[in-house]
């Protein structure tokens, strides 16, 4: 604890970002530089409490009082190592998580919390720019061979730790460029691409193979894929949307957000999108259906397409502003969030269902939809959402974008063929050790536990590597206790 009454005397500040009248305009980084000085004095307010409860609250179990002292102290080798001892991609969530360590800080009991990501991408930025993070080739090889199918953060986190473990690793991605979600679902304001790239960089550097454009399952077969690796890990995601099957949704202009983000990221990274496929939101009345961070991403997007309204609506109830009675610390509180890209001209409706889609020959013109109410339960169930008699209204829309997450994972091409078992969820199962139904053949993130968060796929990816490590070995795994991969 390098300044014991650090949380008494120094209040909580963070990165602005840019004016929106400059953001708006680009699609690069949203937040102001931040003198590492004053991220210093951010990092004096840890308490190092005797019960770290951020540690429960983050999914790596990051250690937190340890690099909040190192940074504050400017040892940031120290910082840096401490970081990647739990989490293998710390520039990634530093930038995309919802901060859930944040929610469980001690000092935000009744003070604002520590600025625990903040804290995050900083280490991360100075490791890099002092050359802190280097590559770390295994000192020998197993010649054991290991396929990682999917290459968003559970797949980057599993062939790192495999390969720095000495296995020959190939990481398949199906798509043009790796990176999965990251690149192809977060928008550049929030995720420069080049941040995934200097990480693949490093990874190649360690002795990782890369190969995108093959969709296994389709373009491999999975009999060769059998033949050519000694284990198997699925980390393709959970890829098949929530659909939302009312009338009117066959009309031109209703799209899943994933396909809408994915498309304006490669225009951004200069791919020409022909104009029969384009989704564009310019001078368009827009719609998003989901409240979630993707349906904001959504916002953001559609507002620097120069969309003339945005407006975005949600099934669930407002949240209130404060931590409910429901959630208390340290739980991850259910409170109203609103993004930056809130901020930049978006209009938000709570407990309103779709009911159908109307289109002016082909093409969608508007939504008709109706207010609800959601009914507490006598038995403490959930609440039940009722219709509100003659609360019907309609909402015009030129182009309408499904955010309402994903429901499971692809079966179709590589998971029938693989003849994997699945949850009846439809996630692919697994054992403790994250093993599938066939010998081999591990899943983990998204694909084996559905949605979720990028740094659960992270910790997913890297708990899979240790398990798919120590069956290769028959002992226990060298990435035990050994966070960083290498023997």
């Amino acid at each position: 604890m390098g300044k014991t009454k650090g949380f008494m005397e120094v209040e909580r500040e963070t990165p602005r970002p840019r004016s929106v009248e400059d953001r708006v305009r680009d699609w690069d980084e949203l937040y102001q530089k931040f003198p590492v000085e004053k991220l210093q004095d951010q990092a004096s307010r840890c308490m190092d409490c005797g019960i770290p409860f951020c540690h429960n609250g983050c999914t790596l179990h990051n250690l937190i009082p340890a690099w909040n002292d190192w940074a504050y102290r400017g040892r940031w080798e120290e910082a840096v190592n401490t970081l990647h001892r739990t989490n293998n991609f710390p520039e990634f969530t530093g930038r995309v998580c919802p901060a859930l360590c944040e929610a469980a800080c001690v000092v935000g009991i009744n003070r604002d919390p520590v600025t625990i990501r903040e804290i995050e991408r900083t280490v991360a930025e100075e490791g890099f720019a002092r050359g802190l993070i280097k590559p770390l080739p295994p000192r020998e090889q197993t010649g054991k061979r290991v396929a990682v199918i999917g290459s968003g953060p559970a797949g980057m986190a599993a062939a790192q730790q495999l390969t720095r473990a000495g296995h020959a690793v190939t990481l398949f991605e199906k798509n043009e460029r790796a990176g999965g979600l990251l690149r192809f679902g977060i928008p550049d304001f929030k995720l420069e691409k080049s941040v995934i790239d200097r990480r693949l960089q490093q990874m190649v550097a360690e002795g990782l193979t890369i190969r995108t454009g093959v969709n296994v399952g389709v373009d491999l077969p999975v009999e060769q894929l059998r033949a050519d690796f000694d284990a198997i890990v699925l980390t393709g995601g959970a890829e098949h949307p929530r659909d939302l099957p009312v009338p009117g949704r066959e009309l031109i202009g209703v799209h899943f957000a994933m396909d809408y983000l994915a498309q304006q990221n490669r225009r951004t990274f200069g791919t020409a999108i022909p104009a029969t496929e384009a989704i564009f939101a310019v001078g368009k009345r827009v719609v998003v259906i989901g409240g979630g961070d993707t349906g904001a991403d959504c916002v953001g997007t559609a507002i620097r397409q120069c969309a003339t309204s945005v407006t975005q609506i949600e099934l669930l109830p407002r949240p209130p502003k404060e931590r409910a009675p429901e959630t208390p610390w340290p739980m991850w509180p259910n409170v109203l969030r609103t993004s930056t890209s809130h901020l930049e001209g978006c209009e938000r409706r709570w407990s309103i269902l779709t009911r159908a889609f109307e289109g002016d020959g082909q093409r969608v013109k508007g939504i008709h939809c109706v207010k609800l109410h959601w009914a507490e339960q006598e038995d403490g169930g959930r609440p039940r959402m009722k219709e509100i008699p003659g609360s019907e209204f309609f909402v015009e829309a030129d182009l309408v974008l499904l955010a309402m997450g994903f429901v499971h994972p692809v079966k179709s091409g590589l998971l029938e063929n693989l003849g994997v078992a699945l949850d009846p969820r439809g996630n692919v199962q697994v054992n403790a050790r994250f093993m599938t139904s066939q010998p081999g053949i591990f899943a983990a993130g998204d694909m084996a536990t559905g949605q979720s968060l990028v740094l659960k796929a992270i910790d997913g990816g890297r708990k899979a590597a240790e398990a798919v490590d120590g069956w290769l070995r028959g002992e226990e795994s060298v990435l035990t206790w050994n966070a960083c991969g290498r023997p």
